[in-house]
């Protein structure tokens, strides 16, 4: 199996930011740039779980459960959606 070929990215660090990078780095017993690249993966896995997290009150929570258990009769809307799915893809 061959590795995927890396990519080089280069950004500007303030000196004081990038003496922080490399004490810590040193202490991880990795490279400064190793170092920033898990800082920025997981960074990165922060951010789009953030994104696509939908966080409820407990009263939004209870009312989703409701909806679940006991949901609304189709609106007509809805129903004249189902029926052209039906008539475009086929039955559900």
């Amino acid at each position: 199996m061959r590795d995927t070929p890396s990519k080089r990215v280069e950004a500007r660090i303030k000196p004081d930011t990038l003496l922080l990078v490399q004490r810590a780095a040193e202490l991880a017993d990795v490279s400064v740039s190793e170092f920033m690249v898990a800082a920025a993966e997981s960074a990165a896995r922060k951010a789009m779980e953030a994104a696509y997290t939908v966080r409820l009150s407990m009263e939004d929570q209870r009312r989703f459960v409701d909806l679940l258990l006991d949901p609304p009769e189709p609106s007509p809307a809805l129903r004249r959606a189902k029926e052209a799915h039906e008539k475009l893809i086929g039955p559900l």
